[in-house]
Parts: C-alpha cells; sequence; structure tokens
C-alpha cells in the first residue's frame, strides 16, 4: 500500500513556491525593509488542524528573498510537518525518517540537511510559532496595548499553513490522542522543553522593546513572556487531554486573559 501522503504527490517544486509561501496580501513596514505577511481568514471547520498544524515559515523572511530560500523554508516546513502528522498517526516508534522524507518526495540526506533528529522535527514548528509571535509583536501597531498584542499575535500563529492543506490530519479525536501520545515521548519533552527556552527568550527580549524595558535589568519582559509560554503550555495540555471540548482558539485567549488579570482567585 502506499504511504498515504506519498499518495497526496506533495512534493515541493519551483512553481508551487508562490502558492506554498506566505509572503502575500499584506506589507508591513519594519524599518527600511518591508516584510510581507500572509493573512487568513480562520475557518471553523479546520480547527482540528491548529495544534503544531499552524503556519511554519522563517520569521526573517522578507520580501526580497530569493526562490531559493523561500523554496528551502516551504521543505522545512513540509518536512516538520509530515514528521508531526507521521508520529501523531502512527505512534513514536513506528516512523522513522525514510518515511517522513518519502513523504515530502525528498531524500533522506535532504531531511538531514534540516534536521538532526525525529524529535527536532517535530519541535521545529513548536519554537517558530513562538518566534513568529516574537516577530508579530515586534512589528505590531505600536498603539495596541500589550496583552492585546499579544493575544492577536498568538491567534495568529493557529492559522493552518499550505502544508497542512496538502497534507490534513485525523478527525478531531485521533488527532488529540496521537497529540497526546506522542507529546509524551521522553526523546520530543527534552527537545521541546529547549524549544521553550529559545522561544521565551526571543519573546523576552520582542517585549522589552515593545515596552522600553532593558531585558537585562528589567523582571517585567522576562516575566511576560515566561508567563505567555506557561499559558500556551496549559492550554495546549487541556487541548490534547480533550476533557473540555473547546478548541485552542478558545482555551489560548482565555488563559492569557486569566494571566494579564494576574490570576485572581475565581
Amino acid at each position: 500500500m502506499p504511504d498515504p501522503l506519498r499518495a497526496e504527490g506533495h512534493e515541493i517544486r519551483d512553481e508551487d513556491i508562490v502558492r506554498l509561501s506566505p509572503l502575500k496580501h499584506r506589507n508591513v513596514t519594519t524599518g527600511s525593509r518591508h516584510v510581507a505577511e500572509r493573512r487568513l481568514t480562520p475557518d471553523p471547520q479546520k480547527c482540528v488542524a491548529r495544534i503544531f498544524a499552524c503556519r511554519a515559515f522563517s520569521v526573517s523572511v522578507n520580501g526580497m528573498s530569493g526562490l531559493r530560500e523561500r523554496k528551502k523554508e516551504a521543505t522545512r516546513a513540509a518536512l516538520s510537518w509530515a514528521a508531526v502528522r507521521l508520529t501523531a498517526e502512527r505512534g513514536w516508534s513506528a516512523v522513522k525518517v525514510e518515511d517522513i522524507a518519502a513523504a515530502v518526495g525528498v531524500s533522506p540526506r535532504t531531511y538531514n540537511n534540516y534536521f538532526s533528529s525525529k524529535a527536532e522535527a517535530i519541535a521545529f514548528r513548536h519554537l517558530e510559532r513562538s518566534l513568529r509571535l516574537a516577530a508579530e509583536l515586534r512589528h505590531g501597531p505600536p498603539g495596541e496595548p500589550l496583552w492585546e498584542a499579544i493575544t492577536r499575535a498568538a491567534l495568529r500563529q493557529l492559522e493552518p499553513g499550505p502544508e497542512v492543506e496538502h497534507m490534513p490530519p485525523q478527525g478531531p479525536d485521533e488527532w488529540a490522542a496521537g497529540l497526546r501520545v506522542m507529546l509524551a515521548e521522553p526523546a520530543l519533552e527534552a527537545e521541546m522543553l529547549r524549544a521553550g527556552k529559545i522561544a521565551e527568550k526571543e519573546l523576552a527580549a520582542a517585549i522589552a522593546d515593545r515596552t522600553g524595558m532593558n531585558l537585562g535589568t528589567d523582571l517585567y519582559p522576562r516575566l511576560v513572556a515566561a508567563s505567555v509560554m506557561a499559558a500556551s503550555n496549559v492550554a495546549l495540555e487541556l487541548f490534547v487531554q480533550g476533557g473540555t471540548g473547546e478548541p485552542m482558539e478558545v482555551l489560548l485567549p482565555r488563559a492569557l486573559r486569566m494571566v494579564a488579570a494576574g490570576l485572581p482567585t475565581p
């Protein structure tokens, strides 16, 4: 039986890059550069794809990027998503690097040019989502209140990328169950912790820039960044446990509101 992902023909080709790239629809001025963003309209039918099925393109991409660099970013996103989807569906031990590479139509050697392990490929989506949050926070409307800006930017990261539309995940119950098992894997836990610390530092720096504080001496940026990461992690845990029956679009902003209010006793 052919691999279902391979059967979908998800090979990154040069002519696909314009369609795959998020670099369209809106320009944001950032200093002397013009950074292009993609705006997506949330689709209630795609709520299942929000966890790990977020956009995963490099935050450093700008409108002057060449086709080759954009192809690399699209391939990295596709490999990471294939690693997530296959692992959630089949289980950790049932997925090899060769499976992930084949799903995207590249060689294992090409895979190894992007990631050193399966855990790193999966954690990449978590890291990239957080880095994009920091980037959008830096370049968002300057007059927007901080916690509103954080919530807006965080929700933007739940929008699925084009690689997810090529390889949609399972139904809500199966997807959440698969993620729950995947996230409990010890090898992945270590990589996720590492990615989380990198993302937290970048988010703290973005908050310091936005508030005019000194990251080296002021507690506030670091505390806010740590709180945002904690809120995101708790919302994710509740989602994959499935007890609330609510999507991340509900759980995440609620968690952020509670943190912003100082976690008063209910």
